[in-house]
């Protein structure tokens, strides 16, 4: 772990959450970002270089405890799925006062951060940085960032650019070098993963976005299997001129990204139904400039979120991160993220005496309220990358291109969304990336577009994990029918033994080692269930019940405890969920849902969150 020191600061004192111990830090606060939908870089003084002098005498004593997590690369990683990489919030490396990455896993769920930023030098050059200053081929505090995460099961990716700083696409001059540069990185680091975050001043020099572009597409080639994200910056209306002439850039290079991400905020947005009229706009850009559907277009859309009061003086709370979530959700988008785990803390005062901070979130909140939001999109996610949409007029696709395979001349093979013809016998030729120009590009073929379908098991799609303050509440439901709760076979509609009165857990599957029937407390009868949530586990107890096609009904249940959820999944419809924050006692949660014209049972469930208290529930019942 990175050795921090900051010896007060505007983040809560360790007792707890503006807690009158806590100190005003003093010293200035990061630069805000003048530009819409921006992400920016912290002063060097706030780096690990400008904290040197003044850490040097009070960590002298952990000099050799620090001197053994030193590396120049980070240990290797199996990769993870992709929709952990999908998910990754941005967390920028060179913070003096960031948060732990390990504490963040343990709290939140999350696997996967992305690392900000990835620049040319200050002074010039096409070697790469972390965020201008410190060089990646001598780099020890980052690795050392990675090599923790990776050590608890996780991994990360790197994000290239950001709000301000010389991007490497200004400084090598082709797209080829520019691709070398990042190459080093990916292969120091050992990524599965990159982020291209193409803003001002680059994204309106033409030839810069051309660079990064192709470099983008390189590394694509070069590194199957290879998440690489392109983000750019929004208007209200979707992504600006300059946005979109980076559109028609990659739609002549023929390069397709694993999905386009927009930042809505920065730029006059309000709330969250403004962020969604811009991503709306955007799918729509995305099918007037590439020709793909709707589908294939949401298919490879993201948000890249700010959470708390953004630069411009917008503010983005909980509410709003959840409603997101849940259109990124019902619209199959490929990525959900934000800026910054930095901030993703309570102010002192909260709201930071209504100022912007890159520390903390200038709203009201718990310690990594909106990372759990990017966590939950993670379960919910596909764990494989979308197929490259289907070019208008483009012929079927041949077989995949396996690197260990030999072809012969005239061979067909698919590739990044082309179709390759071999000149000649070739084998472990990248298609349109040897030197031997050994394969023939056919032009774009037509991949799948429909709409993947989430592979995790049933999650809800409402707010994981939202502060005290936060609004969000459990509808009223009627009462529960007699019939609903019994111990005895399931009918149409009906929950076995949803009062627990059984004593024992059938015919409810549980996450293991998470849950229990106990006597006391429960709302009526004897028993209840109780659920005993894991950093790993939101102890989650579902079963499947048989309905009727074409139906309406209403889940219930009495819930006792912080952020408890039922919700029911595979209706063949739209899977619905709702959530309580907190309960002093028991509390009725209810959510309605109709069933598809040929669903014959549904999954319902009920779960608490990662890392939170135990939670009771009883009289689960559908009516």
């Amino acid at each position: 772990m990175r050795p921090i020191l900051p010896p007060s600061s505007n983040l809560p004192a360790a007792g707890g959450a503006g807690s009158a111990d806590a100190q005003r830090w003093t010293s200035p606060q990061p630069p805000t970002r003048p530009r819409a939908g921006s992400k920016s870089h912290l002063p060097a003084a706030r780096s690990r270089k400008g904290l040197a002098a003044l850490a040097a005498t009070a960590l002298a004593g952990t000099a050799l405890a620090a001197a053994t997590v030193a590396a120049t690369s980070a240990s290797a990683a199996t990769a993870l799925t992709a929709n952990w990489y999908e998910s990754a919030p941005y967390y920028y490396t060179l913070d003096s006062t960031a948060p732990d990455l390990g504490s963040v896993m343990s709290a939140t769920g999350e696997k996967a951060f992305e690392l900000a930023f990835i620049l040319a030098p200050n002074g010039g050059g096409c070697s790469p940085t972390w965020d201008g200053t410190d060089a990646t081929s001598s780099d020890t505090q980052v690795a050392a960032v990675i090599n923790e995460v990776r050590a608890a099961g996780g991994d990360v990716s790197v994000s290239a650019g950001g709000y301000g700083g010389t991007k490497l696409g200004q400084t090598c001059g082709t797209a080829s070098a520019t691709a070398a540069a990042y190459q080093s990185v990916v292969t120091q680091y050992g990524l599965h993963a990159i982020d291209f975050d193409l803003e001002e001043p680059e994204i309106e020099n033409s030839a810069a976005i051309a660079n990064e572009l192709g470099a983008a597409q390189i590394l694509q080639q070069n590194n199957p299997g290879m998440l690489v994200s392109v983000t750019i910056p929004s208007t209200t209306s979707g992504a600006n001129y300059f946005g979109q002439q980076l559109l028609n850039e990659a739609k002549s290079l023929g390069f397709v990204p694993g999905d386009y991400s927009l930042m809505p905020f920065d730029g006059g947005f309000s709330g969250a139904a403004a962020q969604q009229t811009a991503l709306s706009d955007f799918n729509a850009q995305l099918v007037s400039t590439f020709g793909w559907t709707s589908a294939a277009a949401w298919n490879h859309e993201g948000i890249s979120g700010m959470n708390g009061r953004t630069d411009t003086g917008e503010f983005f709370y909980q509410a709003d991160f959840a409603s997101t979530l849940s259109f990124a959700e019902s619209n199959n988008m490929s990525r959900y993220t934000f800026w910054s785990v930095n901030r993703d803390r309570q102010c002192n005062p909260p709201n930071n005496n209504g100022a912007t901070s890159g520390e903390c979130s200038s709203v009201t909140q718990n310690d990594y309220d909106f990372t759990k939001y990017d966590t939950q999109f993670a379960q919910w996610a596909p764990t494989t990358l979308p197929s490259p949409p289907a070019q208008p007029g483009a012929g079927a696709c041949g077989a995949a291109w396996n690197s260990t395979t030999a072809y012969s001349g005239g061979a067909v093979v698919s590739y990044n969304g082309h179709n390759w013809t071999a000149k000649w016998w070739t084998q472990g030729d990248v298609p349109g990336n040897n030197s031997q120009g050994v394969w023939t590009d056919g032009g774009p073929c037509g991949g799948s577009s429909s709409s993947p379908s989430p592979s995790a098991s049933p999650s809800p799609s409402a707010s994981p994990s939202a502060s005290p303050s936060a609004s969000a509440s459990a509808s009223a439901s009627p009462s529960p029918s007699a019939s609903s709760t019994g111990s005895g076979t399931g009918g149409s509609g009906v929950v076995v033994n949803g009062g627990f009165e059984t004593g024992s857990l059938s015919p409810w599957t549980c996450d293991a080692g998470t849950a229990t029937v106990v006597s006391s407390p429960v709302h009526s009868g004897s028993h209840a269930l109780q659920g005993t949530p894991t950093s790993s586990a939101d102890a989650q107890c579902s079963q499947v019940i048989s309905v009727v096609a074409g139906h309406t009904y209403t889940l219930s249940g009495w819930v006792d405890g912080s952020y408890v959820y039922i919700g029911v999944s595979g209706t063949g419809t739209t899977d619905t969920s709702t959530w309580t924050p907190g309960t002093s006692g028991f509390q009725q949660l209810s959510v309605s849902f109709t069933t598809g014209a040929s669903t014959t049972s549904v999954t319902v469930y009920v779960h608490g969150w990662y890392g939170q208290p135990t939670y009771q529930a009883d009289d689960i019942a559908v009516s």
